[in-house]
């Protein structure tokens, strides 16, 4: 008899265990679904966050530059700079590196590096060619 109680024992432990570990999958299964979204909706705030935060701060250099151009003075500076404009009355130079243009004989580098008589195209593409050089 002592030997059947032993069994039922041993069969009751397995039993509860299996019982458990089948509880603890299932609930496994049903809770995994969640939190992956969880954690997805979570990397998915911080990433839109980033954003968020680099795009009030262009927002914030976008009105800065907007006040720059409200100001009449920078808007004289900014024509000056980018396309030499002049007040009337004054002249401008615009001066060239020295060290590019060969003073010999007046022609630049560009111009004595190409040969006479190839097309006009053959021309423009070897001196477009050398300038980006």
């Amino acid at each position: 008899m002592a030997r059947r109680q032993l069994r039922f024992r041993r069969r009751r432990t397995s039993n509860r265990v299996l019982a458990l570990s089948g509880i603890l999958f299932i609930l496994a299964l049903t809770i995994a679904p969640p939190v992956k979204h969880y954690f997805t909706q979570r990397a998915q705030i911080s990433a839109l966050k980033s954003q968020l935060s680099a795009d009030n701060s262009a927002l914030q250099k976008a009105r800065q530059e907007l006040l720059l151009w409200q100001d009449p003075e920078y808007i004289k500076t900014q024509a000056r700079e980018r396309l030499h404009f002049v007040l009337p009355g004054e002249r401008q130079y615009i001066v060239t590196d020295a060290s590019t243009a060969d003073t010999s004989n007046g022609s630049t580098k560009i111009a004595s590096a190409l040969t006479d008589g190839q097309p006009w195209y053959a021309r423009l593409i070897a001196s477009i060619s050398e300038t980006g050089n």
